[in-house]
């Protein structure tokens, strides 16, 4: 029988074949992975203005006296070097600098439902952001644990801080914030950064895990997000319910720790519960005044009056489901109502930067919102308060010291 010549290359050919039908595969899943999340990120956090905002002389030479705080952004969430500016999404340090932002919020969000909205969200629905994560490239121990999702995201942003301590530093104390707006009063450009985390589900029901927390930097802690957790009912959730015994031992060891509490995504029950804890002097970091916008995003208004008698503030959102109206003029109205509802001293900036919404103006385009508060009638004191005076005065005021 006559020997096939091309026998011996046949097996060659076809690890060849599957050689390169693997690269291409690799090729194919990295691609995913390098851009995949840039393009959910460009989807998800859209700059909607149509035009540059009007910034008077005035207005710019005001917002440049300053001190300006963000009680919420979400930069966190998507992978990306904040030293640099980028193309997509709302906040880096250089947009930050150029909007002479002091202290900026960071939070960490660890999951988030499918079909996310406002009405009704089940804790059991599948979770949009371990794909995320996954396609991320994110360290493997975070792919299935909300716990090391947080510890993640503090170590990237303790990371960005050491590697860059004239941009950014940690506020972890009332000392290192006074310290900080001092240098900035000399002339440093030194921005604060906070961390916190978008509801207490990485503590994955477990007290101890409170304390690693803190230790990695956390002193902002939400209850809540958009689904009922191991501490309560969520303002989007299934049950309306309050805090579970497991949630007021978390909300009695925040006041312990004087770690900030965050009602923002709370049930109305976790509200009020939350409030009658002896010590405790809660914030909403992100919201709307329901009485000018009435959506199920924003809690109602005798809530939020609670919140600022009992010594909290509240931070107003910039995306049209807390506003009613996709523009900074829209976000000067909610402004004023606030001052209107709660009194000049408790009202302040809670962007939602980065937080899967979109805005009429990124980190550096705060000068428009000074803009528009001067031309809503507003003082320059109280534009001063609200633009971060009293967001300075509230973390001074609850944060550990020393």
């Amino acid at each position: 029988m006559a020997r096939d010549p091309f026998r011996r290359q046949r097996p060659r050919r076809l690890r060849r074949i599957l050689l390169g039908l693997a690269g291409v595969t690799l090729l194919a899943l990295a691609a995913v992975a390098v851009f995949g999340p840039r393009l959910v990120a460009d989807r998800l956090n859209p700059i909607t203005a149509r035009a540059d905002w009007p910034v008077s002389d005035a207005a710019l030479a005001l917002h440049r006296r300053l001190v300006i705080g963000d009680l919420h952004a979400d930069p966190l969430l998507w992978d990306r070097d904040l030293s640099v500016e980028r193309p997509e999404g709302h906040v880096d340090l250089p947009r930050l600098d150029r909007g002479n932002v002091a202290v900026q919020v960071f939070s960490a969000v660890t999951k988030s439902p499918r079909g996310q909205n406002y009405g009704e969200n089940a804790t059991d629905a599948p979770d949009n952001i371990t794909p995320l994560v996954i396609g991320q490239l994110r360290p493997v121990q975070s792919w299935f644990s909300l716990k090391e999702r947080a510890l993640d995201q503090s170590r990237r942003l303790t990371h960005l801080a050491d590697t860059h301590p004239d941009r950014l530093r940690l506020i972890r104390t009332a000392d290192d914030l006074t310290a900080l707006l001092a240098e900035r009063a000399a002339g440093s450009r030194v921005i604060g950064a906070i961390l916190a985390m978008e509801g207490a589900h990485p503590l994955e029901g477990n007290l101890a895990n409170l304390p690693v927390m803190e230790g990695a930097g956390y002193r902002v802690v939400g209850i809540t997000h958009f689904f009922d957790n191991e501490l309560g009912g969520s303002l989007h959730g299934q049950s309306q319910a309050g805090l579970t015994e497991f949630g007021r031992e978390v909300v009695a060891e925040l006041v312990a720790r004087q770690l900030v509490i965050d009602l923002a995504h709370a049930s109305p029950q976790v509200v009020r519960e939350v409030l009658a804890v002896p010590g405790a002097k809660p914030m909403l970091s992100h919201t709307g005044v329901h009485g000018l916008c009435n959506t199920p995003r924003n809690l109602d208004d005798a809530l939020l009056r609670q919140i600022a008698d009992k010594g909290g503030i509240v931070g107003i959102g910039f995306w049209a489901d807390v506003t009613c109206n996709d523009s900074p003029a829209g976000i000067a109205a909610t402004i004023v109502a606030a001052i209107e509802l709660l009194g000049e001293d408790h009202v302040a900036l809670g962007s939602d930067w980065d937080g899967s919404v979109g805005v009429p103006f990124d980190a550096a385009g705060l000068p428009t919102l000074t803009h528009s508060l001067l031309d809503a009638g507003l003082s320059e004191e109280q534009i001063a308060k609200v633009m971060g005076g009293n967001m300075m005065r509230y973390l001074r005021e609850t944060l550990p010291r020393g």
